[in-house]
């Protein structure tokens, strides 16, 4: 099979029944049965993801052939800049030891049983910074308090947010692996060091163009310096990022100043 002839359909919900009461474990059942027959893995390119068992530490899907873990979470309605997660405590833990799923985030319409949209967040994007704790709650039945998280998707760069579906289109196979491949430098970085990265990928984003200068960056000096608030040089970490990414490949130096994203 060619890579972009992976054949996948929009409306398998129909092929993972699922007959608990509560309408949450109906959803996930569903949404996590239609991946299991229909996704790929977007680092791979293998056809299939194995779904892990229920609870499992790490995630819910593995991918058998690149040891690729990732997690599902699904929402019905428009993804929003926030995913609802787990404890916030594991979550940072799982960050610091670097063995983090990546994130398939789905949206799906429920009258339809259709996915409308769907997205993948490699690991090599989550930093401690896109991790938003929430405030303590006390479940019946604990005797501490239970603190959650949010996953700040919208806060990762675009080149982080990979679609495989938009608005019920399916994105070329080939198109999802290029672009997964074009950030795994970012797995050579530190936690740290992958933070400036980040953050200077999206000041270089919100430009707008393609083609750039190098004031057209230092005009985000000012939010820049707001997340690195102990950083008095900000403009050289800026150009010494941008020497990274142009080392990388993820954009090129044109001289005097003027860089174009590849």
């Amino acid at each position: 099979m060619a890579e972009d002839e992976h054949s996948w359909s929009p409306l398998g919900f129909a092929e993972a029944q699922a007959v608990f009461k509560g309408p949450t474990q109906n959803a996930r059942a569903l949404t996590e049965g239609w991946a299991a027959a229909h996704l790929f893995c977007p680092a791979c390119g293998a056809d299939r993801l194995r779904q892990l068992p229920n609870n499992s530490p790490v995630g819910d899907f593995v991918c058998d052939a690149c040891a690729e873990e990732f997690e599902l979470k699904a929402k019905g309605g428009k993804l929003g800049p926030k995913i609802l997660d787990g404890a916030y405590g594991a979550m940072m833990r799982r960050l610091s030891e670097r063995n983090n799923p990546s994130l398939f985030a789905m949206s799906y319409d429920p009258a339809a049983s259709a996915v409308t949209d769907l997205i993948v967040v490699p690991r090599h994007f989550f930093t401690p910074g896109i991790i938003e704790k929430k405030n303590p709650t006390h479940p019946k039945g604990r005797s501490n308090p239970w603190i959650g998280c949010h996953i700040l998707i919208g806060q990762v760069p675009l080149s982080g947010r990979i679609p495989l579906i938009t608005r019920g289109a399916h994105v070329a196979k080939g198109e999802v692996l290029d672009r997964w491949r074009s950030t795994l430098f970012l797995r050579d970085a530190s936690l740290n060091a992958r933070g400036w990265l980040l953050a200077v990928m999206r000041a270089v984003e919100a430009v707008g163009r393609p083609e750039f200068t190098l004031d057209d960056v230092y005009a985000h000096e000012t939010t820049l310096a707001a997340l690195y608030p102990g950083n008095n040089n900000v403009r050289p970490k800026i150009r010494q990022q941008l020497q990274v990414l142009r080392d990388r490949g993820w954009l090129e130096f044109n001289g005097r100043g003027r860089y174009r994203r590849t």
